[in-house]
């Protein structure tokens, strides 16, 4: 599997890695050492680390979440993107556009920023990736 590109990391890829009883967790943590050798950065955003945070908090406590947080905040491989008013305002075109989907305001933040960085692929468990025109990893 090779990427050598920059992945975007989805809160459904961080919370599977943090919590051994999710669905994905299997998958998430065989593939994450693959991706982490194999492109540039792995990307998140400011929304996803909050949206991570407080699911972490609330399946697996205080620790788990504030050790998800330094381990963002110190691994020199993750690129955080902060969310701005422009960005904002693509995610609520992106909103507009698939009206008919249940993307959430950070899925949409999210879709944005992949645009704007061009970035095709994403680590994720979520399908409205798929449905925005991206690919999934895995």
């Amino acid at each position: 599997m090779i990427f050598q590109e920059n992945v975007f990391v989805d809160s459904s890829a961080w919370v599977a890695l943090a919590d051994k009883d999710d669905n994905h967790h299997r998958k998430a943590v065989s593939i994450y050492p693959v991706i982490l050798k194999s492109q540039k950065a792995l990307v998140t955003s400011n929304l996803i680390i909050a949206e991570t945070h407080v699911l972490i908090l609330h399946e697996l406590g205080y620790r788990a979440a504030t050790d998800f947080l330094k381990s963002v905040r110190n691994s020199p491989r993750i690129m955080t993107v902060y969310s701005t008013a422009e960005i904002e305002a693509d995610a609520e075109v992106i909103l507009i556009k698939y009206a008919d989907q249940d993307f959430s305001y950070t899925d949409a933040v999210s879709f944005a920023i992949m645009k704007r960085q061009k970035i095709r692929k994403a680590f994720c468990f979520d399908r409205h990736f798929l449905t925005a025109g991206f690919e999934k990893i895995p």
